[in-house]
Formats: structure tokens, C-alpha cells, sequence
């Protein structure tokens, strides 16, 4: 019974959390038009100064992308952002190759650089994660990616420290980060008043995944909670 309770304050918890990030960007688009900020979020701006630079444009965006996740930015505003620039499928490919990108650089700085400061900030805990991971890097590192509610930036400088290898870390988490990619970049999209249904689609998207991401948290949740906690 105590297993059950706690397992829905987490799966509320995941969804209030992802629900309410969306609220805020909701409201910031709505406060922008109201605010007569539109032009702010006119897709012709986005045009003439990212799109229109072609690869260069591209590159500075995944750039972009790469070094805030790397340094703990929301991965979910940068695909939000990554959506509304470049439209759905390709704002979500571009925002999941930059925090791809951004986990690779903070779990490489953490093993090469910045080992012992991190070993003396997370003590133990370092060990915890080591455990969970180590027993199959690619599919934990995807486990804890579809249902985040831990910091995706401390995951990643605690895995650096780790014995775990780099690639199939990495690869899992650049794969686990695609539904919520999808589902941020599906809202950034639809920021056009016009484009109403594609918010409420993202919306009922990230419930899905959630509640799907929780049903595979269930199945490793004690080893999980050392890495989400």
C-alpha cells in the first residue's frame, strides 16, 4: 500500500512538473501577443535572422542547444524553441541532436575535468548511480530519460564519474529524451494562435508519454530513486 501511494505522488509529481512548464510557456506566448510583443514571435523573424542562414543557422542553434543543456538549461525550452524556429520534425530532431550533444559535453567535462570536485559534492550518492547504471548503461540511462524527474544536468555530471562507458550512456539518453523533444517542439510549433490544436495535441502527448514513462520507472523503481531523488 505504502509501494502504491508513493508511486502515484511520483507519477503526479512528473506530470505537474512537465504540465506546468508548458502552462508557463503557454502564458508567455499569450502575455507576448497581449503585451503587442507579436512581432517577438514572428515566424518572419525567425526567418530572416536562423532559417534563411541555412547550415549556419542550423549550427548556431545546435550550438546553442548543446552548451545550455550542458550547463542545465531546460531541454524543454530549447526543443520549445527548436519547434517554433524550425517547425515540428525538424525542431525536434535539431533540439534532440543539441541535448544529445549537451549531455555528452557535461558527462566528457565531468570524467576528464571535474571529477573530484563532483566526488566530494555527491559522496555516496555517485556509488548509487554507478549501481543502477552499470547493469546495462544504454537501457537505465534510457529508463531514467523517459520519466525525469530528477536533474538531467546532475545525472549527467554523475555518470562522468562513474565506471560506466561514455557511448551507450549517451546514446540512451539522447534516445530517452525524444518524447518529451517531440512533445516540446510539437507546442513550440503551435504557437500561432491559428495552431490552437497542436498545443492541445502536445499537451495530451505528454500525458501519454508520462504515464508510459512512469510504467517502465515502476519496473525499476528502487534502483531509480538513488538517480532521481
Amino acid at each position: 500500500m505504502t509501494s502504491s501511494r508513493s508511486d502515484r505522488k511520483v507519477s503526479i509529481k512528473a506530470l505537474v512538473k512537465g504540465l506546468a512548464m508548458l502552462g508557463v510557456l503557454a502564458l508567455v506566448v499569450y502575455l507576448f501577443r497581449y503585451a503587442g510583443l507579436a512581432d517577438a514571435l514572428d515566424t518572419k523573424w525567425i526567418d530572416d535572422h536562423v532559417r534563411s542562414r541555412g547550415m549556419v543557422g542550423v549550427l548556431t542553434y545546435v550550438g546553442l542547444a548543446a552548451f545550455l543543456s550542458a550547463v542545465g538549461f531546460p531541454r524543454q525550452i530549447i526543443c520549445f524553441m527548436g519547434g517554433y524556429a524550425y517547425g515540428f520534425a525538424l525542431g525536434a530532431l535539431l533540439g534532440t541532436v543539441g541535448t544529445g550533444l549537451g549531455c555528452a559535453c557535461a558527462f566528457v567535462y565531468s570524467r576528464l575535468v571535474g571529477r573530484s570536485f563532483i566526488k566530494r559534492k555527491f559522496g555516496a550518492r555517485i556509488q548509487k548511480v554507478d549501481n543502477f547504471l552499470s547493469r546495462s548503461p544504454f537501457n537505465m540511462a534510457l529508463t531514467i530519460r523517459f520519466f525525469p524527474l530528477g536533474s538531467n544536468f546532475v545525472t549527467n555530471i554523475l555518470a562522468g564519474v562513474t565506471s560506466i562507458p561514455a557511448l551507450p550512456f549517451i546514446l540512451g539518453s539522447t534516445i530517452g529524451y525524444l518524447p518529451q523533444n517531440i512533445v516540446f517542439a510539437l507546442f513550440g510549433s503551435g504557437v500561432e494562435v491559428s495552431s490552437t490544436l497542436r498545443m492541445v495535441m502536445a499537451v495530451i502527448l505528454f500525458v501519454i508519454s508520462t504515464l508510459l514513462g512512469f510504467k517502465i520507472y515502476q519496473k525499476y523503481r528502487n534502483q531509480a530513486e538513488a538517480v532521481v531523488e
